[in-house]
């Protein structure tokens, strides 16, 4: 038996820890795709087979409203900032105001975020370039990856120095090779409550609810807050 699985990156690293325990349990398979969760929307909206997601909650919320989640399966596995991240061992930068951002985001040789069309945090992110009004002034060294994920895996392989990236905490806490050195300023700030639901075309219903289960309750509640969810 398989569960199909649409995530954003931000919720590959709690995912990824329960798999093998669940698919024990429940001898079953998962099948996870992670990405940008525009790019996850668009392709269950596009009919890609799916029994549970993981976007942000008004993502999920409008495909509750337009019949594609199940009505009262919507939970939330909890707040995740966006943060700044350096290869490992490398000298760490201030970032702790805007004056002290946009030089770090000036000095760097490559800046390393996610999709600015789809992806959360990459449309954040440069927003944020646009206004510290680097967008144009730094174009050459920005580096675009589909997600999060991929964009610290990238910085992480880079041989080159002097080097930063912004995406969500989760995505670079479980990246090897980087580590994070902070959150974005207040001014520039950004929380996202990353929320699951149930497909309604979903040929598993009762699977995918145990592991909606599984992922948001007290069980699973340590792991999350290891690689960066913040629980109410």
């Amino acid at each position: 038996m398989k569960l199909s699985i649409l995530s954003g990156g931000a919720a590959a690293g709690v995912v990824k820890g329960l798999q093998a325990q669940f698919e024990k349990e429940h001898a079953c398979q998962l099948q996870t795709t992670f990405s940008a969760v525009g790019a996850m929307r668009d392709l269950l909206l596009g009919g890609e087979p799916c029994d549970l997601v993981i976007l942000t909650r008004s993502m999920v919320d409008a495909l509750i409203k337009s019949g594609h989640v199940v009505e009262g399966s919507l939970a939330s596995l909890g707040i995740v900032r966006t943060g700044v991240a350096i290869k490992s061992g490398e000298p760490v930068p201030e970032i702790a105001t805007r004056e002290q951002l946009f030089k770090a985001f000036n000095e760097a040789r490559g800046i390393y975020f996610p999709d600015p069309e789809k992806a959360t945090a990459g449309i954040h992110v440069y927003s944020v370039l646009k206004q510290l009004g680097l967008e144009k002034a730094k174009e050459n060294v920005l580096r675009i990856y589909p997600n999060g994920a991929t964009a610290m895996a990238a910085m992480a392989e880079s041989a080159e120095s002097h080097l930063i990236g912004s995406t969500q905490v989760t995505e670079i806490n479980i990246t090897p090779g980087v580590e994070l050195i902070g959150m974005l300023p207040k001014e520039f700030e950004l929380a996202t409550d990353y929320c699951l639901g149930v497909c309604s075309s979903s040929q598993n219903r009762q699977l995918a609810l145990d592991f909606a289960n599984l992922l948001t309750g007290q069980e699973a509640a340590a792991l999350r807050q290891k690689i960066g969810f913040e629980l109410s």
